[in-house]
């Protein structure tokens, strides 16, 4: 079926294709006869606007893409909730890419976005890709950095401290009564990742009680990985056995949960205490209650949006880091 195009509108109206596209653009200034005609023949041909063409040809795109690092994990759905809760406010759409912690899907992504010449582009990278997005600046398509601070200030972010959530996390270990503590978390390319296990080997450093720290690397951030950590730790004898873990994230936390409590018939806090990462609503509704670090997920979508909207108005605009503490949620996962 052939593409009605705008000049089939007129033809069938008897009108300029000036006159169609006051109508479709500027309705108040066309009669009401030939608004009326051209409103007529636009239904009798099923013609659709092209929006993509019109903002191409405007310079302005009424969309932003969004990459995220994990679509699965319920933390990113609170943050792009709350980056849809900023655009609808200014007319803005969001179109949503998931990259499932692959960087070939995440630049797939970037691509596509760069082709549909989008207004800017969120982004919860895997590894460091400052060139690519500023291949994207280069063409006038801005990048704020989301869930990652940008080391460089080179891209504006919006991010938790990770650093200091870890610490936060292994300090409430220690705190509670815990000396073997494991982070169990991967892979290490990304950078919350390796963020959240410095803060907690601050934390261990820094302590006064002789406090040991092991790392059990995980090759994604899933529950499914952390059923298979929880079956490794398991497999040990109890004496070689944490009595604490620190998860990178709050899934990891809950796969852990589940192979210790179900597999291992161990009792979660008494005999292993367990911590994650993130408080993503599943947390408080854990056979254990799990206790969590903290990240305001909806408010750093706002944010990161905001900024990204004022950088596509203003490209001059020097690059800002806005970095939110986290905040530690006890419960039942680590009584002393």
């Amino acid at each position: 079926m052939p593409i009605t195009r705008i000049r089939d509108v007129a033809q069938l109206a008897g009108v300029s294709v000036g006159t169609v596209s006051n109508v479709l653009n500027k309705p108040d200034e066309v009669s009401p006869e030939s608004l009326a005609r051209v409103q007529k023949a636009i239904a009798e041909l099923g013609y659709v606007r092209n929006d993509a063409a019109r903002q191409l040809r405007a310079g302005v795109s009424s969309t932003v893409g969004f990459v995220v690092l994990d679509g699965q994990n319920p933390f990113f759905n609170e943050v792009v909730r709350g980056a849809e809760d900023e655009a609808s406010k200014n007319g803005i759409a969001i179109l949503v890419g998931n990259t499932d912690e692959d960087p070939r899907r995440e630049g797939m992504y970037l691509d596509l976005f760069e082709e549909q010449r989008v207004r800017g582009v969120l982004i919860s990278p895997y590894d460091d890709i400052g060139d690519r997005l500023q291949k994207l600046k280069d063409r006038d398509i801005p990048a704020v950095l989301v869930d990652r601070i940008n080391v460089d200030g080179k891209f504006s972010s919006v991010a938790v401290d990770s650093v200091a959530g870890g610490q936060i996390a292994a300090q409430h270990l220690i705190d509670t009564g815990r000396r073997r503590i494991a982070f169990v978390g991967g892979p290490f390319d990304i950078r919350q990742v390796r963020d959240r296990l410095a803060g907690a080997r601050v934390a261990v450093d820094n302590s006064e009680f002789n406090v040991e720290i092991e790392v059990i690397a995980t090759n994604a951030l899933t529950v499914v990985e952390g059923v298979q950590a929880g079956r490794r730790i398991m497999e040990r004898s109890r004496p070689n056995r944490p009595d604490a873990l620190f998860a990178a994230n709050d899934l990891l936390a809950l796969g852990l949960l589940q192979s210790l409590i179900v597999n291992g018939k161990l009792l979660v806090p008494s005999e292993i205490s367990l911590i994650g990462f993130d408080d993503i609503a599943f947390a408080v509704a854990a056979a254990v209650p799990l206790s969590s670090v903290r990240q305001p997920g909806r408010m750093i979508g706002q944010t990161a949006l905001r900024v990204l909207l004022e950088e596509s108005e203003d490209p001059t605009m020097i690059p800002r880091q806005t970095v939110f503490r986290p905040e530690l949620v006890v419960r039942e996962s680590t009584q002393p």
